[in-house]
């Protein structure tokens, strides 16, 4: 009979523990993320829709603004989730290829800038205790994450507009690659 009671109170308890982890988020990383979508269209009302077009226009045109600058200085600006957002200013080809880079991007930038995914710093400082329990310093461990991370989330990039390509072709669609005039 212990065994059916301890089932339904621990059965109980997930919906609990639910509740508590739904209400940090109301109380945690939703106004934050409200505050961040506030403050991003306020900056591109501020700059204007035809000035953020044409930025969106020259970092599209070229693979190593598309892939490794603009989903960096996104990550690191916006953090995560918010740098996705700056996706939506691309042409509907380069959206799934900026999302592939940009998404890698909140993950390999943690070591050295912690703001940029803070949900997942648990995995950096689990590396990081490791490496300093060894007594050595964690600084070099972060670059290099850092930097092959670069490399890594270009080639992420760049490999999704190749099967992005591929898609259409299985498909029989073509994507948008122009830019929509701005208002």
């Amino acid at each position: 009979m212990d065994f059916i009671v301890n089932l339904a109170a621990g059965f109980m308890n997930l919906f609990t523990l639910g509740g508590q982890q739904f209400l940090s988020w109301v109380t945690g990383i939703i106004p934050t993320i409200v505050m961040l979508l506030v403050l991003m269209n306020a900056v591109m009302a501020m700059a204007g829709e035809k000035t953020v077009a044409r930025l969106a226009k020259v970092c599209t045109g070229n693979p190593v603004l598309r892939y490794a600058v603009l989903p960096f200085v996104s990550a690191f600006m916006l953090g995560n989730p918010m740098a996705l957002s700056i996706g939506k200013f691309m042409p509907e080809f380069y959206k799934p290829c900026y999302y592939a880079s940009a998404t890698y991007h909140c993950h390999t930038n943690n070591g050295l800038f912690p703001h940029i995914n803070a949900s997942e710093l648990f995995i950096w400082l689990g590396i990081a205790n490791g490496i300093t329990a060894l007594g050595l310093d964690t600084t070099p461990l972060a670059v290099r994450y850092l930097l092959v991370g670069l490399a890594a989330n270009f080639i992420s990039g760049w490999a999704t507009e190749f099967t992005t390509k591929m898609v259409e072709k299985q498909q029989g669609v073509t994507l948008s690659r122009e830019f929509k005039a701005a208002k």
